[in-house]
């Protein structure tokens, strides 16, 4: 299970918002390349900030506070 609660887990991968989004590792990367994924970065280290991953995906806070399950 992927958690995207900011409080718990303030960012992800890239490889994991991937998997939240239903796309490609390959597609994560490009996304995150042309901007249309947002990222931050720590040294080398490349993450999706989860606050900018939900609200990508209109999660409201009310949504499901332990996250959402990534396939």
């Amino acid at each position: 299970m992927i958690s995207l609660n900011p409080e718990e887990r303030p960012t992800v991968s890239i490889e994991e918002a991937g998997i939240v989004l239903g796309i490609s590792r390959w597609g994560a990367y490009q996304a995150a390349k042309t901007g249309e994924l947002p990222t931050v970065r720590f040294g080398r280290r490349v993450r999706v900030p989860t606050a900018a991953l939900r609200r990508m995906l209109a999660l409201d806070d009310s949504a499901d506070a332990d996250g959402i399950t990534g396939r």
